[in-house]
């Protein structure tokens, strides 16, 4: 591997694919914490972290997985499900006296009305100040989950079937998925407390 005595081993991260140091570099140069927006396969995780020499500080942090305090019961892993955890993680950074933030999406592509981009949403309508393109958020039809209940009253109508295959996690712990905005708007009245 190493041919010569000016070879320098890569950082492990760097290595591993999970940092992207140039843009990390970029991203600490503002002074401001980082809205950090990680998602997994089942959840959205979002944290407000200061960089310190010694290694980066978690001020404030939301996890998709608290949603069913507030009465969440369908998926951690939705569009609506990364609004309520922005706009969750954002209250509490505000508590914690946070008032400004910049988004780290790491290395996940940059896709318009992403779940990355309706957590971002989430943190801007509890009050936070992070910078931002409007065309880059996601319509508040998605967010409120409108797009997942038309479509399962939809397939309710013309393949019952296929609705129940669908939706079977859902069926079995007896939800509804076409009432995804009414409880949205609870949880949300919740959230605001």
């Amino acid at each position: 591997m190493a041919r010569s005595g000016r070879y320098k081993v890569k950082f492990r991260r760097r290595r591993e694919g999970k940092t992207d140091y140039r843009k990390r570099l970029a991203l600490l140069k503002g002074g401001k914490p980082r809205m950090v927006v990680r998602k997994t396969n089942r959840y959205i995780i979002v944290q407000f972290v200061e960089f310190k020499p010694e290694g980066d500080r978690v001020l404030a942090y939301a996890f998709s997985k608290e949603l069913s305090k507030y009465g969440w019961p369908y998926s951690g892993k939705s569009l609506p499900a990364a609004y309520l955890t922005g706009y969750l993680a954002a209250k509490r950074a505000l508590d914690a006296g946070i008032n400004e933030a910049i988004l780290d999406i790491g290395r996940y592509t940059s896709t318009k009305g992403s779940r990355l981009y309706a957590a971002l949403k989430g943190a801007v309508d509890a009050g936070l100040q992070v910078p931002h393109s409007e065309e880059v958020l996601p319509e508040e039809e998605r967010i409120r989950g409108e797009h997942i209940a038309s479509w399962a009253s939809e397939l309710y109508e013309k393949d019952r079937e296929f609705y129940e295959r669908q939706f079977s996690d859902y069926i079995r712990r007896g939800l509804d998925p076409r009432e995804i905005p009414k409880i949205f708007d609870s949880v949300l009245e919740k959230i605001r407390g």
